[in-house]
């Protein structure tokens, strides 16, 4: 009898019997056993703590002590129509108690300062907030494991002297694993309870219970708790509504509706800063045992993605094994990836894994498979036609499910159409994809993103290089859609918010056996990287396509990656390291047969034989490349190394010679429209008229190579124009102009990180006195 008399009063609260136990300050072992009948006749003390966790009304109250006691209840009377024999019960004044039903604060919590402010600010938002009714701060929104309850609790508790009609706390369950979500209808009778309504005295309609709950806290100041909502419609029959009162909502959704129906005031609760992550830790474990390994602090921060839950379950298991040393707690997650066995827990609400599969069942289904899907995206962010490209749907079909994941707080808009989740919860998608999608097509997915990838960056490739020798490009899967842009600058945009994910996509295609996308994307990636100076990222991708050309046999990516890596190598000033790849480009154009293959590769290895001053040789390879291109009829070669052809004449003293190759550049270039070629030419043709004394000239020609240059926004081509200009401005006694150029050109090397910036340091400081010079003779 005792044992069913608590489990229906458990549930009626919505509590499991771990919150009971809690909420009560008995074991949960306790609970259990009496619930199954092991324990009969409990000590008076956990009776007594019992009742005061359930606040039974006095005829439940009553019923519960006899049952714990084994005193029988009085018999019926015989007759119950007999007003003789009818007891008449005497209530309390209608809701006059004052309940008290929050759970114990978290002994632990910290942080979270700056959402605490903003809930002390909206409860002291004064007389004129006061008057419009119930504030409802509907936005203690997160995604699972991140603390929400946590500081609603903390917070409501701290102001609970400021509510002294009582206290209301509800577990809605609205993400509970096993469906059992609590009804408002259910969730109402709990509060009638807690303020000691009679049964008698309770409606029998729903609305009516609603209203007498309403009617209760007209005039006083009640907080409202209700944790764990589900949507707006299971929460707006709850809400006090009085002025004076105020609900508290945590919810994994971000319950818009209330919001705008109901003037709830949203509050995101995020992942914990790595400060907050450290103070979590240390309160648990001790500032000591901190400091004796910070590094392993630091990697158990960012391992557990600075979720509240993953932290409270390491801290826990650290706690329990004091003799352990931290960093053995970082390496078995360590070891673990980026998996979530490490957070597993026989308890589910601390299990992580558990925790997120609440979240992930109330999904619709084409929620769900965008999720799992999600599992197989590389990199941190993923846009709409990103995500469009891994289901095969279009982006406006796929944009509900987004919108779908951001409201269950499992992605995050983290900036207008850029979504993203943390780590633990990519791991969960991941084992989620390989649980249920089959390889095929997980395959086809990871195929349709990665062409994506590919055909929207060629598509902004173009747009921000006036030339580059074509590759021909795979038919795309005929869902995909590439981005569209308009213009250089937001192509530059696109490039800079996509280049995490346009790297990892190299990454995860060379590893993953679609090397010719791997490689391919590389080049794609290149004129990004030239104009931004990303030649680390530039590094890294050609590096990996590299690998991936060569375990395939593919002798046409080798060579253009090949060629492109030592682009980038010689901007290092690694230059040995790009002939080596130069030679070996070379090498394949001859084996392939193909003859603008060769004269590219014997033009860049001219550039590097320059800049490493060897100029006779790097002349020779230039005019080998002019007779390739001349074979071949490749217009736009030639006219681009007719200038670099003037460049080495030019420093070997023959400027003349220089100034009429620079020329017949010119006419080709403009003839094609090669606007980047034509800024070169007009920085070699001012250069060489500099060395001829014709300084005004020069002037003009690299006025027109800069002015064409920023048009391209290339920094490094910028910076040696000014640098260029400087000197022919210092060379015409204009010391000012002079420093003005020096400091731009400075500027840019400086942002790049590029090693002319000592050289252009010390011209600067020197700008008083002209150079002899521009280039040795």
């Amino acid at each position: 009898m005792l044992g069913e008399l608590l489990r229906d009063h458990r549930r009626r609260l919505g509590l499991t019997q771990e919150e009971l136990a809690d909420r009560a300050g008995v074991s949960v072992r306790t609970v259990c056993h009496v619930e199954t009948g092991r324990i009969e006749r409990p000590r008076p003390a956990t009776v007594r703590r019992l009742t005061d966790a359930l606040a039974l009304t006095a005829a439940d109250l009553d019923e519960f002590q006899r049952a714990a006691t084994g005193i029988p209840h009085a018999p019926a009377p015989s007759s119950p129509s007999s007003p003789e024999t009818k007891p008449m019960p005497e209530y309390r004044e209608l809701g006059s108690s004052v309940p008290a039903q929050l759970p114990p604060a978290h002994p632990g919590f910290t942080g979270r300062t700056e959402q605490l402010a903003r809930l002390d600010a909206l409860l002291d938002g004064g007389p004129e907030q006061a008057s419009t009714g119930a504030v409802v701060i509907s936005a203690i929104a997160g995604t699972a494991g991140v603390g929400k309850t946590a500081l609603a609790v903390h917070w409501a508790s701290r102001v609970a002297d400021r509510f002294p009609d009582g206290q209301l706390y509800v577990n809605l369950r609205g993400f509970h694993p096993t469906g059992a979500v609590m009804t408002s209808a259910e969730a109402v009778r709990v509060f009638l309870d807690a303020f000691e309504v009679p049964a008698d005295r309770v409606p029998s309609a729903t609305q009516a219970q609603f209203g007498l709950y309403r009617s209760l806290c007209a005039g006083k100041r009640v907080l409202v708790l209700l944790d764990n909502a589900r949507d707006a419609e299971q929460v707006r029959p709850l809400l006090p509504g009085a002025p004076g009162c105020l609900a508290l909502v945590t919810s994994r959704s971000r319950l818009t509706g209330l919001v705008v129906a109901d003037g709830a005031q949203p509050l995101r609760v995020d992942l914990l800063t790595v400060t907050e992550a450290r103070q979590l830790l240390a309160h648990r474990l001790g500032p000591a045992r901190l400091s004796e390994d910070p590094g392993a602090v630091t990697e158990i921060i960012r391992r557990c993605a600075r979720l509240p839950l993953a932290l409270s379950v390491v801290a826990a298991r650290a706690a329990t094994d004091p003799h352990f040393r931290l960093a053995e707690f970082a390496s078995e997650l360590r070891a673990g990836g980026a998996g979530l066995d490490p957070f597993t827990d026989d308890d589910p609400a601390t299990d992580v894994r558990a925790v997120f599969s609440w979240s992930y069942h109330r999904l619709s289904p084409g929620a769900a498979r965008l999720f799992r899907l999600l599992g197989l995206h590389p990199g941190p962010d993923v846009t709409a036609p990103a995500a469009a490209g891994l289901t095969g749907l279009r982006p406006g079909e796929v944009r509900p499910h987004l919108a779908e994941l951001t409201r269950a707080h499992l992605l995050d808009q983290h900036a207008p159409g850029r979504y993203t989740l943390h780590d633990l919860l990519r791991a969960y998608a991941t084992e989620l994809t390989e649980e249920h999608d089959s390889p095929g097509d997980r395959h086809t997915a990871l195929h349709r993103l990665l062409d994506h990838y590919l055909h929207s960056a060629a598509t902004a490739s173009e747009a921000l290089s006036w030339y580059r020798d074509p590759i021909a490009l795979p038919d795309p899967d005929p869902a995909v859609v590439r981005t569209q842009l308009d213009g250089p600058a937001q192509t530059l945009a696109w490039f800079t918010a996509e280049l995490p994910n346009l790297t990892a996509a190299v990454r995860r295609a060379a590893r993953a056996g679609f090397e010719t996308h791997a490689w391919q994307l590389a080049w794609t990636l290149v004129s990004y990287f030239d104009l931004a100076g990303h030649w680390e990222e530039w590094v890294g991708t050609h590096q990996q396509a590299l690998d991936a050309t060569r375990r395939t046999g593919d002798t046409v990516g080798e060579a253009r990656t090949r060629r492109n890596l030592a682009r980038v190598r010689s901007r290092q000033g690694r230059h040995q390291d790009a002939l080596v790849h130069l030679r070996r480009a070379l090498a394949l154009a001859r084996e392939l047969g193909d003859p603008v293959g060769q004269a590219q590769a014997l033009r860049n290895m001219s550039t590097v034989l320059g800049r490493r001053d060897r100029h006779t040789d790097a002349l020779d390879l230039a005019r080998q490349a002019l007779s390739l291109f001349q074979t071949a009829g490749h217009r736009i070669g030639q006219g681009r190394v007719l200038n670099q052809i003037a460049w080495h004449l030019s420093f070997l003293g023959d400027h003349k010679q220089a100034v009429d190759y620079c020329r017949r550049s010119l006419r080709i270039l403009r003839e094609l429209g090669d606007r980047d070629g034509e800024g070169a030419t007009w920085d070699t043709l001012g250069c060489a008229h500099h060395h001829l004394g014709d300084h005004r000239e020069a002037i003009t020609c690299l006025t027109h190579s800069l002015r064409l240059r920023r048009e391209r926004d290339d920094l490094r081509e910028i910076a040696e124009t000014l640098d260029h200009l400087a000197e022919a401005h210092q060379s015409v006694g204009n010391p000012t102009e002079a420093a003005t150029c020096w400091r731009g050109a400075l500027h840019l090397l400086d942002q790049l990180g590029h090693t002319d910036a000592d050289r252009v340091r010390q011209r600067l400081r020197g700008a008083a006195t002209p150079p002899d010079a521009l280039h040795p003779a």
